[in-house]
């Protein structure tokens, strides 16, 4: 009897992390990578390449619309950095596992302080707004774990929150074991943040390449960095478009000079359909690996910036690999990205959670 929940894709090469394998064999069971092929509907492959899902560490969601686009571009999970209403990311939760759609984590609201930049946010709740004291720090962290927020994101500003605030509001995360990522799109911002113990920081600096210091303290400190650098791109012409003396250039080399240090980075694209700066929902993944190997990561190394080590961080043990037990997300793609990181985008079909997308 055929099973219509169970696949076997044969003729297929899978990204084990490291290299892509020669011909192979993957059994889709439910919503699971199986061992057993009975009764399964055989799904020739032609040689094509199996990725794991792909997971895009920062993003905006606004809509539920927004998960169709990031799984037709093979993104399956999804980093949310600022959400609000509670009831949208309900809203999005739902749909995403009512119709087999990309996995939304999110930070839900984001901290700041008023007279802030991002205070300005138009629909920015009060509560967003802290005085620099420790006990709003403490106050703010006990609301975002109450909504079930997967890490806690805080703007680093100038002006904005003081160097106190960042560190109470670090101490708070650790203390209900939430992860804290950090705004930060200067030099001076990025040394608050490491100042103040953050655990990942997102954006790259645009008015300054980061200094020899800064990269080391990175590095023995093992933070993390999400880029962002299309984001980084569209920020740059933007603040020059205002006189600002903003350079991608200072991004991209930081990124080089932190990974040639040994730093984490992961992939992360920022995707919005702000006026300022728009990146598209999904498409965007792709754009952000090139640019990651045009600033020193190996196609190898950019692929796992998307899949094996934003898992490993934020203990997603059930993805992030095609291994028996884990989900069945996964993207075939016509073409070799070891051989040209471009090849991502050869998609010829996704699955989230064990169910093919219509593209």
């Amino acid at each position: 009897m055929v099973d219509k929940s169970k696949f076997e894709l044969i003729n297929v090469r899978v990204f084990d992390g490291n290299r892509i394998s020669s011909t192979d064999r993957v059994i889709i069971d439910g919503d699971i990578i199986g061992t057993d092929p009975m009764g399964a509907t055989v799904i020739d492959c032609q040689g094509g390449i199996l990725l794991p899902g792909l997971i895009d560490c920062h993003v905006h969601c606004r809509r539920p619309e927004n998960l169709k686009q990031f799984a037709h571009w093979g993104v399956t999970t999804a980093l949310d950095m600022g959400s609000w209403p509670q009831d949208l990311r309900q809203e999005i939760r739902q749909h995403a596992l009512d119709h087999h759609l990309t996995e939304v984590w999110t930070a839900g609201i984001p901290a700041t302080t008023p007279g802030s930049g991002h205070s300005r946010i138009p629909g920015l709740p009060e509560e967003a707004l802290l005085a620099n004291t420790e006990q709003a720090a403490v106050g703010f962290v006990a609301d975002r774990i109450a909504d079930d927020s997967s890490y806690i994101k805080v703007i680093a500003d100038i002006p904005g929150p003081s160097h106190e605030l960042l560190s109470a509001l670090t101490k708070a995360a650790h203390k209900h074991g939430r992860y804290i990522v950090a705004h930060a799109t200067t030099s001076a911002t990025y040394a608050m943040a490491q100042e103040a113990g953050i655990d990942l920081l997102t954006h790259a600096p645009l008015d300054a390449p980061l200094a020899h210091a800064a990269v080391a303290k990175f590095a023995v400190d093992a933070r993390v960095m999400i880029p962002t650098l299309r984001m980084m791109q569209g920020l740059a012409r933007a603040g020059q478009n205002h006189g600002r003396d903003y350079s991608y250039a200072n991004a991209r080399d930081s990124v080089s000079a932190l990974h040639s240090a040994g730093v984490a980075i992961f992939a992360g694209t920022d995707a919005n359909s702000g006026p300022e700066s728009p990146v598209p929902h999904g498409e965007g993944i792709h754009s952000e690996l090139e640019l990651l190997v045009d600033a020193g990561l190996s196609n190898v190394e950019a692929l796992r910036a998307a899949t094996v080590e934003p898992a490993k961080y934020f203990k997603m043990t059930d993805r992030g690999a095609i291994e028996p037990g884990r989900r069945a997300d996964l993207v075939l793609l016509a073409k070799d990205p070891i051989q040209d990181i471009c090849a991502t985008r050869s998609i010829r079909r996704v699955w989230c959670r064990g169910v093919e997308l219509r593209r």
